[in-house]
């Protein structure tokens, strides 16, 4: 069992989803001790913050690392079994005897292994901006080891362990379940912060209830902004207090084993229905009737997240087979031979767009779409506030597990040898970008033209460079990491930091400061579009030559 998880460990430490958590990790370390005259923050006690020791800076990274990982560290380990079966691995254990629970236990070990490695990767950048802010030096590793094992880690317990349930129960296993744990998870970062959180949730309340002692042992109280944890900006630089770290009682150690062991717990829950690649299991008895019911399951999931089935792969093969144009030499006169193959290759690439537009939404029922044409009647009858700073970013959520698809799905459906054989990877790389450009437009078309009939020059503008961000942003992470999770990852933060009118990260115009949109310039937007496709064309070419 423990060669199983250590295995399973390496191999997930190796995937460019890995890195790229990590690196956010990394960054939400940096961004938890800002420079002392900075106007953003992660921890605010009361217009307060603590003197950069070891007790503070470890407290506040590793709740702020705790928060991150909590939501994007799922994405990480959630693929375990996933994997195993599709390599074939899944075979192998189903003939062997080795038992369910120590399989399940193994697969949470590896899970608890990986995020565990964030953490103390975390705990290292800690160290690092302690020494590089400099306003104490003075290391004390206790003090700022103690709040990642206490605070994060039962928290990665809890990460691991739901990662696993949601692959064993089938409508939580494809893209649905990514907007299941993503709702999930900020419940739990604003539910546990509360006093009266079970089993104290995040551990938030202990640290504030520590640190508003300090404040008042200087006869200064938190004030009417409270405790809050989380991202915000400031109007001026926070005043400092020393604080000397939380002296964690008997209850609420016991309470973060006890989350422990709740963890390990759900973990094994699955072994009263989980086959393990067993066919003969998953046919009869008890796990047929949750194979039943995990069905019907699927099919709302399907209806309510536009997911594809399995069975649609074969008829995405033969769509995308169906777009590659004729490129057999005819032998015709010269004058006439460029501009008809202009013409041949001018409607080739129309095909193609139309195929490619054709496989992203292959799958999607009509439920879904129901609804986008339910949000763009919204976007004609609502008023302009409204259809600017909230249907918008709603419309251009809907989609999200279709734009996953992006870069993606010829991997993840066994195609990418079948289109090696294509003759210009380029134009079918485009005709991908722009079948994602092309749903971006259509479901944000009514607020594009109600801001062109209030004469909104500087809306449209936002509008044409997020329509142009969305789909680059999804085939350079789909092409990178070759998996759809990475832009799931990536973008629903980025969308929920966007609706809490955090204008720096507005690429859609839907933050407006004075009646304009508030974030970066639309050309800016388009510039990084621009280089995003550029990646991935890069990239396409470059594992195009070493298969060559």
């Amino acid at each position: 069992m423990a060669r199983l998880a250590v295995g399973d460990f390496r191999d997930r430490v190796r995937r460019p989803v890995y890195a790229v958590t990590l690196l956010a990790a990394v960054g939400l370390g940096y961004l938890a001790v800002p420079d002392a005259g900075g106007h953003w923050t992660v921890m605010d006690v009361g217009g307060h913050r603590g003197i950069y020791n070891s007790a503070y800076v470890g407290a506040v990274t590793a709740l702020a690392g705790a928060l991150w990982l909590t939501f994007g560290g799922f994405y990480v380990v959630r693929s375990g079994i996933a994997r195993d079966e599709a390599s074939g691995v899944g075979q192998v254990l189903a003939a062997t005897p080795l038992r369910n629970s120590r399989y399940l236990l193994a697969k949470f070990l590896s899970n608890l292994l990986v995020l565990a490695s964030m953490v103390g990767v975390l705990a290292v950048t800690a160290l690092l901006m302690q020494l590089a802010r400099g306003e104490d030096r003075a290391v004390d590793p206790i003090a700022l080891v103690v709040p990642f094992l206490l605070l994060a880690l039962p928290l990665m317990a809890l990460t691991a362990a739901a990662a696993l349930l949601f692959e064993t129960v089938p409508p939580l296993r494809g893209g649905f379940g990514n907007v299941v744990w993503f709702v999930l998870a900020m419940v739990l970062a604003l539910g546990g912060q509360s006093a009266s959180a079970p089993l104290d949730g995040l551990g938030v309340h202990q640290v504030a209830r520590s640190m508003g002692a300090a404040l008042e042992a200087r006869h200064e109280s938190v004030g009417d902004g409270g405790f809050s944890l989380g991202l915000t900006k400031v109007d001026k630089p926070l005043g400092t207090f020393l604080w000397g770290g939380f002296d964690p009682s008997a209850g609420f150690v016991l309470g973060r084993l006890a989350l422990v062991l709740l963890a390990i717990g759900l973990a094994l829950l699955p072994a009263l229905w989980f086959g393990r690649f067993d066919p003969a299991r998953a046919s009869g008895g008890a796990s047929g009737a949750a194979a039943a019911v995990g069905a019907g399951a699927g099919a709302v999931a399907e209806v309510m997240a536009g997911e594809p089935s399995v069975p649609d792969r074969t008829e995405t093969a033969g769509a995308r087979w169906a777009t590659v144009p004729d490129t057999r030499l005819r032998a015709e006169p010269q004058r006439t031979a460029l501009p008809q193959a202009e013409a041949r290759r001018a409607g080739a690439f129309g095909r193609l767009l139309a195929g490619e537009a054709r496989i992203l939404v292959q799958g999607v029922s009509r439920w879904w779409w129901l609804v986008a044409a339910g949000l763009t009647v919204a976007g004609f009858v609502l008023p302009m506030d409204a259809v600017t700073g909230l249907l918008l970013p709603l419309a251009w959520l809907w989609p999200v597990l279709i734009w996953s698809r992006l870069g993606s799905q010829q991997v993840e459906n066994g195609l990418e040898v079948l289109l090696g054989a294509y003759p210009s990877a380029r134009r079918r790389l485009l005709a991908e970008w722009a079948s994602g450009l092309v749903l971006t437009a259509v479901t944000g078309a009514a607020p594009l033209i109600r801001m062109l009939a209030a004469g909104d020059g500087a809306g449209t503008a936002s509008w044409l460079g997020g329509a142009l961000f969305v789909p680059s942003l999804a085939m350079v992470l789909g092409v990178v990491s070759r998996s759809h999770r990475l832009f799931q990852v990536v973008y629903l933060p980025l969308w929920w930091v966007l609706v809490n009118h955090v204008a720096a990260v507005d690429f859609m115009g839907a933050v407006r400061v004075n009646g304009s949109p508030g974030g970066p310039g639309p050309l800016l937007v388009g510039a990084l579009s621009a280089a995003m496709l550029a990646v991935v064309f890069l990239v396409g070419a470059a594992r195009r030559n070493v298969k060559g």
